[in-house]
C-alpha cells in the first residue's frame, strides 16, 4: 500500500502498524546491527510511484526501513514523503540486470540502483531477504 506520512496521522500509523508491525527497539537495532539502507537511486518505478515522482526535478531517491513483519520504502515528491509499505509475505526482490534490483507487491513497484562497487546497498538487500528468510510463517510443505 501506498501511503503519504508526512504528517503525524493516527489512523495511517495504526494502518501500518497492522500491515508491518511496530518499529523495532533500541536494542533490537544495535543487535541487526541498523535497520536502514543508505539512499538508493531509483531507476524505474510502477506508473502511480513514476507520477508521484515526476512532480519535481529532483533526483529520485529512496531508502529502506525495516520492521519486524515488512518494509517500508520512503521517498519524497514535492514536500510530501510517502512510504510504500510491504509486507514481507508480499514482497519479492529479483536481480534482473547486473546493477539493478527490483522489488514488488502487488502493483507497486521499484527499481534500484546498486552498482558493483556499492558494498552497502547489497549488504543491506541481502539482510532484509535473510531476515524474510527467517521470519515468514512456515509453510505446509516445510513439514
Amino acid at each position: 500500500m501506498l501511503r503519504n506520512i508526512s504528517y503525524n496521522n493516527p489512523k495511517i500509523k495504526k494502518e501500518i502498524e497492522a500491515a508491518i508491525g511496530k518499529p523495532f527497539t533500541l536494542s533490537q537495532r544495535f543487535k541487526m546491527n541498523g535497520i536502514g539502507s543508505s539512499k538508493l537511486w531509483i531507476t524505474a518505478t510502477s506508473i502511480e510511484i513514476h507520477n508521484l515522482l515526476i512532480l519535481d526535478k529532483y533526483n529520485n531517491v529512496c531508502n529502506i526501513e525495516m520492521r519486524p513483519n515488512g518494509i517500508i520504502i520512503g521517498f519524497r515528491s514535492l514536500l510530501e514523503s510517502y512510504g510504500l509499505i510491504i509486507p514481507y509475505w508480499k514482497l519479492k526482490i529479483y536481480k534482473g540486470k547486473a546493477e539493478e534490483y527490483s522489488l514488488y507487491c502487488d502493483k507497486h513497484f521499484i527499481k534500484i540502483r546498486a552498482k558493483k562497487d556499492d558494498k552497502s546497498t547489497h549488504k543491506f538487500i541481502k539482510k532484509v531477504i535473510n531476515y524474510k528468510v527467517d521470519h515468514l510463517p512456515s509453510q505446509i510443505d516445510d513439514l
